[in-house]
C-alpha cells in the first residue's frame, strides 16, 4: 500500500500521511455538502428538475474532483461555483428565457475558459489585469451572491417608492433565514477550528431541524400561495422519501444533454447580450480558480521559488476539464473551492484527499431525498449570504484604497453590480471608467494593452445592447 500511494500520490516527496489525507478529504466534503442542495435550489428557479440537478451537481463534482486528485495530485475539491450559479439563474436566464439556452451559453464560456487556460493566454490575461482590479471583480461577485441571498430569503423585497426595502419580520421564512445567518456568523467567530470550518453546514442543519419542528408543531401551511410544497412540512418530506423516482440517482436524464435540443443554439448565438455574458463568466472563473489554486497550493507547501504550483499545469487542466463538461451534464460550472484549505490545514498534501471527497460526492448522488429539505430558499439563502460576505470581505480588504482611482473603480463596480443586478454591466462600466481615469491622470503606461482590449470589448457590448 505504501509503495502504491507513494507512486500514485508522491507521499514521501510531499511528506504526507494516510490519516491526514483521508480525514482532510472527509472534512472538506462535509464543509462543502451544502453546495449540492443549494445549487439544485438556485438552478431550480429556472424550471429545472430539482432531483436531476442534485444528481448532476454531485456527479460532476465527483468526476472533476477525482480528475484533480488522480491527475493533478492536488488536495483541491471542486463543485458548483456559488455566484456563477446565481448569475446563470437570475441574470442569464432572465435574458434568454430558457434554461437550456442558459446552460448552452455557460458551455460556450467553459470551452473558451478551457482554451485560455491551456494556452499562454491565461497567464497573459492574469498578468495584464492589476491585482486591485482582480480583488474588485471578486468582491463584486461576493456582493452579488449576498444580494441574491438577501432577496431569496425575503430580507430584501421590492418597493414602488424606494425600489427595495426591508421585508416583514412576520414572515416565518425570513425569521428562519435570520436564525441561519446568526448561527453562521456565530460559528465563524468561535475559537474552535473544526466548528469554524463547518460553520455553514452546521448552521444549515440546525436551521432545518428548527424549521421542521416549528412547521409541524404549529401547523404552518404545507404549500405556498402558488401551490408549491414547502419542504419543511411532514407531508412534503413523506412524499419525497416515498417516491422511488427520487432515489438511486434518478432524474439525471431530465437535465443532462438538453442543451443540444431544439433551437437552443439559435437563441444564444442570435442574442448580442450572450457574448457579454460569456466574457464576464470567463473573467470571473479565471480569477476565482487561479486565486484558489494558488492559495491552496501555498498552504500545502507545493509552490516553487517563482511562486508557481509544482505541476500546476495539471491542476489547471483538471479545472478546465470541469468547465467544459458541466453544462452538457446539466449543471453550472464547477470551480475550485476555498474550502479545500480545510484539507490542507488538517495536513493533506496530495490528491488522495480530493479522491476521498470525490468518492463521497458520487455516493451522495443516490440519496437526494436526504438533502431535499435543504433546497428551501430560507436555507440556501444563508449559504449565499455568508459565502458572499466571505468573498466580499476577503477580497476588498486587499484593495489599495490609497489610490483614488482604484477606490473609485471599486465603488463604481460593486455598486453598479448590485444596482443593475448584473455582473456584466457593473463590471463593464467599472473597467471602462478605470481606463478613462487612468488616461485622464496621465497614467496610461500603467495600463497594459490587454486591459484596453477588455474595456473596448465592453464598450462594444454596451453599444450593441443599446441599439440591437
Amino acid at each position: 500500500m505504501k509503495n502504491f500511494l507513494n507512486k500514485l500520490f508522491k507521499f514521501e516527496e510531499r511528506k504526507a500521511t494516510l490519516s491526514s489525507e483521508i480525514l482532510g478529504g472527509l472534512v472538506t466534503f462535509l464543509a462543502m455538502i451544502y453546495i449540492l442542495p443549494t445549487n439544485a435550489g438556485i438552478l431550480g428557479d429556472m424550471g429545472m428538475d430539482h432531483s436531476g440537478l442534485f444528481v448532476a451537481t454531485a456527479v460532476v463534482s465527483a468526476v472533476v474532483t477525482l480528475v484533480m486528485g488522480l491527475y493533478g495530485n492536488f488536495p483541491i475539491v471542486l463543485s458548483a461555483g456559488m455566484g456563477v450559479n446565481a448569475y446563470l439563474a437570475y441574470i442569464v436566464y432572465g435574458a434568454l428565457g430558457s434554461w437550456q439556452a442558459s446552460l448552452l451559453l455557460m458551455f460556450f464560456a467553459g470551452v473558451l475558459f478551457a482554451i485560455i487556460s491551456l494556452s499562454p493566454l491565461r497567464k497573459m490575461m492574469i498578468d495584464a489585469i492589476p491585482n486591485d482590479i482582480k480583488y474588485i471583480i471578486s468582491a463584486g461577485l461576493g456582493a452579488f451572491i449576498a444580494f441574491v441571498g438577501f432577496k431569496g430569503s425575503g430580507f430584501i423585497v421590492s418597493s414602488p417608492a424606494t425600489f427595495v426595502t426591508l421585508g416583514s419580520f412576520k414572515d416565518p421564512m425570513l425569521l428562519l433565514s435570520l436564525l441561519g445567518i446568526i448561527l453562521v456568523i456565530t460559528f465563524m467567530f468561535v475559537k474552535n477550528k473544526i466548528v469554524k470550518q463547518l460553520a455553514i453546514p452546521l448552521a444549515m442543519l440546525i436551521t432545518v431541524v428548527v424549521a421542521i419542528a416549528v412547521w409541524n408543531i404549529f401547523g404552518l401551511p404545507a404549500t405556498r400561495g402558488d401551490g408549491t410544497p414547502i419542504a419543511f412540512h411532514f407531508d412534503s418530506i413523506k412524499a419525497t422519501f416515498s417516491d422511488p423516482l427520487k432515489w438511486g440517482g434518478q432524474g439525471f436524464e431530465k437535465v443532462a444533454f438538453k442543451i443540444f435540443e431544439g433551437d437552443t443554439w439559435t437563441t444564444v448565438l442570435s442574442n448580442p447580450v450572450s457574448y457579454a455574458f460569456i466574457f464576464s463568466l470567463v473573467l470571473v472563473n479565471l480569477f476565482d480558480t487561479t486565486a484558489t489554486i494558488l492559495a491552496v497550493g501555498r498552504g500545502a507547501g507545493i509552490i516553487n521559488e517563482e511562486g508557481e504550483l509544482i505541476g500546476g499545469t495539471k491542476a489547471v487542466a483538471a479545472d478546465a476539464f470541469g468547465a467544459v463538461i458541466c453544462a452538457p451534464l446539466g449543471t453550472s460550472t464547477v470551480t475550485s473551492f476555498a474550502e479545500s484549505g480545510i484539507a490542507v490545514e488538517m495536513g493533506a498534501k496530495t490528491g488522495l484527499a480530493a479522491v476521498v471527497a470525490g468518492v463521497l460526492f458520487l455516493l451522495s448522488a443516490f440519496i437526494y431525498p436526504v438533502f431535499y429539505i435543504f433546497t428551501e430558499p430560507a436555507v440556501t439563502s444563508m449559504a449565499l449570504i455568508s459565502v458572499g460576505g466571505l468573498i466580499f470581505a476577503g477580497n476588498l480588504k486587499d484593495v489599495n484604497w490609497e489610490d483614488r482611482i482604484i477606490g473609485f473603480t471599486a465603488f463604481f463596480t460593486v455598486l453598479l453590480i448590485l444596482l443593475t443586478y448584473s455582473i456584466s454591466d457593473g463590471l463593464g462600466i467599472g473597467l471602462i471608467l478605470y481606463v478613462i481615469m487612468m488616461l485622464m491622470s496621465r497614467r496610461a503606461k500603467e495600463v497594459k494593452i490587454p486591459m484596453y482590449v477588455v474595456a473596448g470589448i465592453f464598450v462594444i457590448y454596451f453599444i450593441l445592447k443599446a441599439f440591437i
